[in-house]
């Protein structure tokens, strides 16, 4: 199906239920020995993961306090062990154990309570915060003791919605005083064995000069099947029931964390290892407040990041408008418009988005602008492409990603020629500049990756802009960039038939830059873009 808008024709592929069909993200190896069983391969410049010698973090001092278990004394994170033992053994039964926490962000000294309900007679909750750690990419921050466990009933569904919500008692309270900020994975471990994920970002509350990661728990919750719905399929897995609402007050399924682990990780533990100066922000805290933008030298939006509030797209707008670089590492991105509404005793904890149904939004005859469905959709059109300088144009598709401009400063050292082809990079979403849609310019397209999508012959495109207030903005045009960070590795599974050199070359590229967009607005600093459109696209 094709959506006709003024002026312009915006091709979109269509789930048989009247939504856009997009990618639920792979599911992570495992064997035994939960993701990443086998060892990062060394990727170039250094990355080398898993090749340095084993280091575990020392046993936490208990202390009394709201945090029943202690911390690690602080180290500097560049100097500090990292812990080999972070990664899941066997998650078992979808109810062997399973948890949510009460914050989606918290920053450094703040509490939170843990949600969990497991079948095993006690648990532990250990706390890791990703990053290189020269190349064990964790380190343990914290310990709980030993917590009783309780099975806890099944959830409830609110009917107006079809949302589903856990609402367990909180197990624990947890005290972040001396928690570095970043990017952190709580480990439940049941003491039967079976653990899980819960992810959870201590944020940074200042990003001036620095380089800030934004996370995209929306996006994760809008794809979170626990309990049998998301707001892509209702328990009896047809669209139609789905939910038009999903809550923060439930687990993530499969592992706890998989959207996090597949499309967000990789490029924290890069960023890190380059070390350049980091903050670490989510797409809700931005929306809320974006002073953590404020100065910053860049923002980076991460593999999979399609749902965004018009608060949160504001924001980021300005913040380029200011100066700020702006790095899409994903496709598919800000194409929903979402609302975020209070869950029980708290703002914020819940997604909506009524997408096809947008007529049935409560707000659909009196704020327009606030209507949840695709940004390119009436009753207030607005495409992504004005931001991004790209537009998400289908699903699935699998093909090379073709470098059209090797001379470019982002392909620097990666030793690829005009022409030269990465296979399987360009999938399973993807984007591409489309000729009179709104976009920033000059616009230099610098990858033009021919594909074929549901039978028609189309473009992906990795494409690059500068700002009147020099800001550089650059997007990648595929969903599997990320994941590229570690292709051929077996990190992922199969990596989509992605070799080491696709990953060599991601690497590299992202490597540029990031150490490019760190030093502050690129086009002080770097080429311009050369215009090439018209060129590309023969307009």
């Amino acid at each position: 199906m094709y959506r006709t808008y003024p002026a312009q024709t915006y091709p979109a592929r269509a789930h048989p239920g009247g939504d856009v069909a997009l990618e639920p993200g792979p599911t992570p190896a495992r064997d035994g020995s939960g993701l990443g069983r086998r060892s990062f391969l060394t990727v170039c410049a250094g990355l080398g993961l898993g090749t340095a010698a084993a280091c575990t973090a020392a046993p936490p001092h208990t202390r009394p306090g709201a945090s029943p278990g202690g911390r690690l004394r602080p180290e500097s994170e560049r100097d500090a062990p990292g812990t080999a033992d972070w990664r899941l053994g066997s998650t078992g039964p979808a109810d062997a154990v399973a948890g949510y926490a009460d914050r989606v962000s918290v920053t450094p000294g703040e509490t939170f309570a843990l949600h969990v309900s497991t079948t095993a007679a006690s648990f532990r909750v250990s706390a890791f915060r990703v990053g290189w750690y020269g190349g064990r990419q964790a380190r343990r921050i914290w310990a709980s003791r030993r917590i009783p466990g309780r099975a806890r009933p099944a959830p409830r569904v609110l009917p107006a919605t079809r949302t589903v919500r856990a609402d367990w008692p909180a197990a624990l309270t947890v005290d972040t005083t001396g928690w570095p900020e970043g990017a952190y994975l709580l480990r439940l471990e049941a003491d039967t064995g079976h653990q899980r994920y819960v992810p959870l970002i201590v944020r940074s509350t200042e990003g001036a000069g620095r380089t800030v990661l934004l996370h995209a728990p929306a996006t994760w919750q809008a794809y979170n099947r626990w309990g049998g719905s998301s707001l892509y399929a209702g328990a009896s897995g047809a669209y139609a029931t789905r939910s038009l609402a999903v809550s923060f007050d439930r687990p993530y399924d499969a592992d706890g964390a998989e959207k996090f682990l597949v499309y967000e990780r990789a490029l924290v533990v890069l960023a890190e290892r380059l070390g350049v100066p980091l903050a670490y922000s989510t797409g809700i805290d931005v929306h809320r407040d974006p002073g953590v933008l404020r100065g910053a030298h860049a923002v980076v939006c991460l593999g999979h990041d399609e749902y965004w509030t018009p608060e949160q797209r504001a924001h980021v707008t300005a913040a380029r408008d200011a100066g700020t670089n702006i790095a899409f590492l994903g496709a598919n991105t800000c194409f929903r418009r979402i609302r975020l509404a209070a869950g029980d005793g708290a703002d914020d904890r819940t997604v909506v988005c009524y997408k096809s149904d947008c007529r049935a939004d409560p707000l659909y005859g009196s704020r327009p602008a606030l209507v949840t469905t695709d940004y390119r959709l009436p009753p207030a059109p607005d495409p992504e492409s004005s931001l991004t300088g790209v537009l998400y144009e289908g699903y699935p598709v699998d093909a090379p990603y073709a470098v059209r401009a090797a001379d470019h400063w982002l392909y620097e050292g990666t030793g690829v020629r005009s022409g030269e082809g990465f296979a399987h990079l360009v999938g399973v979403e993807y984007d591409r500049v489309t000729p009179g849609a709104p976009t920033p310019g000059p616009l230099e397209i610098t990858a033009h990756s021919p594909l074929v999508c549901g039978g028609r012959p189309s473009h992906s495109d990795s494409a690059y802009y500068t700002t009147a207030a020099g800001s550089g903005v650059f997007a990648t045009g595929t969903m599997r960039w990320v994941e590229g960070l570690v292709a051929g590795t077996g990190v992922l599974g199969g990596d989509h038939g992605m070799d080491g050199r696709t990953r060599d070359f991601v690497t590299r590229t992202t490597e540029n830059l990031l150490r490019t967009f760190a030093r502050g607005p690129a086009a002080r600093h770097a080429p311009r873009p050369r215009a090439n459109v018209r060129a590309v696209y023969d307009t």
